[in-house]
């Protein structure tokens, strides 16, 4: 269908709020923060990565966009200036310190939050945006990110995420599967230690059903190294 129109899933106590975040995850991205552009600088995504850079900003064009997860601000950089205002989150202070820098980020707030339990205050907002995140996300978190998002947006919304392709296993292999389906890899650091990470590869179906009860229209398209899924959030959404 074209585009028209949760490391262990043990919950962790933080700020005295459940969340599903794990500290193994937090701990691995802070770590690479500082060269985490390099995934996009492969030879064989530049060709993803240019159609995604011209597509992710029309499709919000014009919104209050949300964005989760931002990370080091690759994808914001593209979004900002072309979305009517653009509120960018990160769990962790240390990628959030390389999104300050990006160009054309001027007018974005950057703000600390937790994905699964944004802040009354962020919003209203009629766009978001998640890159490589909901992948991150565990099987049996993935209703409680849903509400947490679908929480701060206005009806009628557009939703888009971007993930990972299977694609990425060839590099990457899934080492281990839990009892809840969730998938993890290894990944080593330049530091040299290697962390275990969930990454979950969901599926077209999978994705197309998890959001229809929440949205009027859905969509998903298959890259190379990239799939996108997006949804307008429904008026009334169950």
């Amino acid at each position: 269908m074209a585009i028209e129109s949760l490391l262990p899933a043990a919950n962790c106590l933080k700020s005295g709020r459940m969340t599903h975040a794990s500290p193994e995850l937090q701990s691995y991205y802070a770590a690479r923060a500082p060269y985490y552009d390099e995934v996009y600088l492969k030879p064989e995504r530049r060709s993803d990565i240019a159609l995604l850079a011209a597509h992710l900003p029309a499709r919000l064009a014009g919104r209050r966009v949300l964005e989760v997860a931002c990370g080091t601000g690759f994808w914001t950089q593209f979004i900002a200036p072309q979305a009517e205002s653009l509120v960018a989150t990160d769990a962790l202070a240390e990628p959030l310190e390389f999104a300050r820098l990006r160009p054309g980020t001027e007018n974005v707030r950057f703000l600390r939050a937790d994905a699964y339990d944004l802040p009354q205050d962020l919003g209203p907002f009629d766009g978001a945006f998640a890159g490589l995140w909901f992948s991150h996300v565990p099987v049996g978190a993935r209703a409680a990110f849903l509400r947490s998002l679908h929480s701060r947006l206005a009806p009628g919304a557009r939703v888009v995420f971007l993930d990972n392709s299977a694609v990425q296993c060839r590099e990457l292999p899934i080492v281990e599967r839990d009892g809840e389906g969730n998938t993890y890899q290894l990944r080593a650091l330049k530091d040299g230690t290697t962390h275990r990470v969930l990454k979950n590869f969901p599926t077209e179906s999978e994705l197309i059903r998890l959001v229809t009860p929440l949205s009027r229209a859905s969509g998903f398209r298959l890259l190379e190294n990239f799939w996108l899924l997006e949804y307008e959030l429904a008026e009334r959404p169950d």
